[in-house]
C-alpha cells in the first residue's frame, strides 16, 4: 500500500518535528515514572491511576506513531521559493466574494497546519482544490452547504 505524499510548508514540519520531540522527550518519560508509581501503591487491578496512566501512555504512544508516519509521508516545501503564475500549494490568496464584495486572505497549507481562524487552510479542503490551477481575475467557485458561492481571485503571493 502506497502512501501518497502531501505537501507540508516549513512551518508545519517544525510544528510536527517539535511536537513530536515534546512527547518522546518530555510526556513519554513522566508517563513511564506516573505507571511506575502506579504499580508501587500495590495492586494494580483496582488502581484508578494505573489504568489512567496506561490509558495516557496509550495515546502518547498512538500520536508518536502517527506523527512519525506523517513525517515519513510528507515533502516539505517553502513557500518563498516557489514561482508560479497559478495558484498552487503554499500561495497565499486574496479572494472577493462575489455577493457581498469582502475580501478574504487564505494561505492554502498541509492538513497539520490548518487553522482557519489564522487565515490557513488545508491543500484537500474545497476551496484550496477550488482555487489550484487559477489566476488573477478568475472565479472561484465552492460548493457550500448554502449553495454555490463564487469569489475571485485579487491576488495571490508566495511567502
Amino acid at each position: 500500500m502506497s502512501q501518497e505524499i502531501l505537501p507540508i510548508t516549513l512551518r508545519g514540519k517544525s510544528m510536527l518535528e517539535a511536537e513530536l520531540k515534546k512527547l518522546i522527550h518530555e510526556e513519554r518519560p513522566t508517563i513511564i515514572k506516573a505507571i511506575e508509581e502506579a504499580r508501587a501503591q500495590g495492586d494494580i487491578s483496582e488502581n484508578a491511576e494505573y489504568d489512567a496512566a496506561k490509558e495516557r501512555q496509550g495515546m502518547i504512544e498512538g500520536r508518536i506513531g502517527e506523527i512519525q508516519g506523517k513525517l515519513a509521508g510528507v515533502e516539505a516545501i517553502d513557500p518563498a521559493t516557489i514561482k508560479s503564475d497559478k495558484i498552487v500549494f503554499g500561495a497565499t490568496v486574496t479572494l472577493q466574494d462575489t455577493e457581498s464584495e469582502e475580501e478574504i486572505t487564505y494561505q492554502i497549507v498541509g492538513v497539520d497546519e490548518a487553522d482557519v481562524k489564522k487565515g490557513m487552510i488545508s491543500i484537500i479542503s474545497p476551496l484550496a482544490r477550488a482555487m489550484i490551477g487559477k489566476k488573477v481575475g478568475e472565479l472561484v467557485t465552492v460548493q457550500s452547504p448554502k449553495g454555490d458561492k463564487e469569489y475571485e481571485v485579487i491576488s495571490f503571493k508566495f511567502v
